[in-house]
């Protein structure tokens, strides 16, 4: 499959990844601390350790969820077409 015909699968793969780890972290920040949303860089309520480790935690779950949405996407165009993305 021509890279250039895929580019349009992965765009969408990857908005749908933003979609999706910011729904799990928000799930994910609920169990953890107790609180339905998690702090933001500039709130003076919480300290660095707090917002480092919120920032921290986002950053994990959306490289997860993105990867494992890229991997998915990669083989199932493989077994539609036969070819992997990119080759």
């Amino acid at each position: 499959m021509n890279k250039f015909v895929y580019k349009p699968v992965s765009l969408g793969l990857s908005i749908a990844a933003g979609a999706l780890s910011g729904l799990v972290f928000k799930q994910v920040w609920k169990l953890v601390s107790n609180e339905d949303e998690a702090p933001k860089a500039t709130s003076r309520d919480y300290g660095w350790g707090e917002i480092l480790a919120a920032a921290a935690l986002q950053g994990a779950i959306f490289a997860v969820v993105k990867a494992a949405i890229d991997r998915g996407g990669a083989e199932g165009v493989r077994k539609l077409t036969g070819e992997w993305p990119g080759d």
